[in-house]
């Protein structure tokens, strides 16, 4: 097994580092000379599986941690942040991004913390003017906590193996028919929490979703959301009372730049652990792989909504029963991304909203119907991406409800086990939707939905010439 395409050789010298191991050391313990493992740790040697597993034996690290796609997203991002005009002149190119996060991903981390910071007190500085002024200069309201949140996610992979051991617990003694799960729910806070859940409607001017009163052991639920919200928000009750620790350990071994970000990241695992007393790993899993990830099926098999089963499915990275490697995210109407996560490996934009040829934005165009697409990056890799619209919002007459895109999708190398994929031909190149991350880092020049040039391309206007979009000049 060798390993051509991961630049494992840098990764390795970084944990080395970090463990204060000198490199002839190391390379006495694996028994080869010290001028191969400098060839294998400058990116110039292949190593194999024999090898490598004994490299991960030496250093105490798990084979995911040299071999996880999981610095794509910090790659991708750190790009995304020095495609800024800020840093126009400097010139710098993808493999110098790579090398650093490769060997470097600490101070890779930090530009990635300066870079919200920057942002974060640019808006706070526009938010001053136009407070002041009235007026408003800039709509770019990105919302830094749930950003966080999102790194949060994307470093433990969404798997949290601790809270998937309570919840399978708990669903063990709840078990009964997924559509009456909501009143066992109900019954086992209050037999093991003494905690009552009451169903209520809301005053008019005071509406909530739900609200936990401490003192009067109380969980009241409002009759404006669904059931299947009521059974989620009972669920993270039921975490609540139970997983703290679980959680709290999760929690401190990251490192959060506000309360507010912690707070809003605890919430995120208290519904991460809900979600799976609701569908119980090895349970979900299976069903996941019988009905090859049928969203619409699975969502009326254990009696949840849509974006619960669409999070849920990306939670399946046990290393012994792992699912399909799948990215998700959740946009408005707008294009503004509240929720992001990618195992996939594609690229997701931070700064700014995602490429309007991702299929997740033609979703509104048809609500309630499944989009699917094989869409394919610039750097050539291909994914299977489908789409849904779902409404939020208060369920009562004269209420208006807002509208969400709920994208997932993963590589096309998986679009066998993946049954949106049966109407559709992977290998078609004329098929192929040409996609980037975003028009300031995408260098396609022959796409007409270009709404900016892109950074790092010099952009000229030509009066008596001009190509597909205002930001393309003919290519002569």
């Amino acid at each position: 097994m060798s390993q051509p395409d991961l630049k494992i050789g840098p990764k390795i010298k970084a944990f080395r580092r970090q463990l204060g191991i000198q490199a002839n050391k190391l390379a006495e313990k694996l028994k080869i000379s010290p001028s191969y493992l400098a060839l294998i740790e400058g990116g110039k040697r292949k190593i194999d599986g024999d090898l490598l597993l004994k490299v991960c034996e030496e250093l105490k690290i798990e084979l995911s941690d040299l071999t996880s796609k999981s610095d794509l997203n910090l790659a991708n991002n750190i790009s995304e942040l020095l495609d800024d005009k800020l840093f126009e002149d400097l010139d710098i190119l993808g493999p110098e991004i790579k090398d650093l996060v490769n060997t470097n991903p600490k101070i890779a981390r930090a530009l990635i913390k300066l870079g919200d910071n920057y942002k974060l007190k640019d808006h706070e500085l526009v938010n001053k003017v136009e407070n002041l002024s009235g007026k408003m200069i800039d709509n770019r309201k990105t919302s830094f906590p749930g950003e966080v949140v999102s790194d949060f996610i994307q470093e433990n992979k969404n798997y949290f193996p601790k809270l998937e051991v309570f919840a399978n617990s708990v669903f063990e003694k709840i078990q009964t028919n997924n559509r009456t799960r909501y009143m066992s729910i109900c019954e086992f806070l209050k037999n093991e929490y003494s905690i009552i859940v009451k169903d209520v409607i809301p005053e008019e001017g005071k509406p909530f979703s739900k609200i936990y009163n401490k003192e009067k052991k109380e969980l009241l639920l409002s009759d404006f959301v669904s059931l299947e919200t009521k059974k989620l928000f009972a669920a993270a009750q039921i975490a609540q009372e139970g997983a703290t620790n679980e959680i709290n350990e999760y929690l401190s071994k990251f490192t959060f730049p506000s309360d507010e970000s912690k707070k809003l990241t605890k919430v995120a695992l208290l519904n991460y652990c809900g979600a799976a007393i609701l569908m119980p790993y090895k349970l979900f899993h299976e069903e996941c792989k019988k009905q090859k990830y049928d969203l619409e099926l699975l969502q009326n098999t254990f009696a949840t909504s849509f974006e619960q089963v669409a999070h849920r499915v990306t939670c399946l990275q046990d290393p012994k029963l792992p699912g399909i490697p799948f990215h998700m995210l959740r946009v408005d109407i707008a294009g503004n991304i509240s929720k992001r996560f990618s195992l996939s490996g594609i690229e997701i934009p931070r700064y700014g909203g995602a490429c309007p040829r991702w299929n997740i934005y033609s979703a509104f165009t048809t609500p309630g119907k499944i989009h699917a697409a094989v869409s394919k990056m610039s750097n050539g890799e291909k994914y299977v991406c489908i789409a849904k619209t779902v409404e939020k919002g208060v369920g009562r007459f004269g209420k208006s409800k807002s509208m969400l895109s709920i994208g997932l999708g993963c590589e096309a190398k998986y679009a066998k086990d993946f049954i949106y994929t049966e109407n559709l031909n992977v290998n078609d190149k004329k098929t192929e939707i040409p996609i980037g991350v975003s028009c300031r880092t995408c260098d396609r020049l022959d796409c007409s939905q270009r709404a900016f040039p892109p950074l790092h391309k010099k952009f000229d206007v030509d009066i008596n010439s001009r190509g597909v979009s205002v930001y393309v000049t003919e290519q002569k």
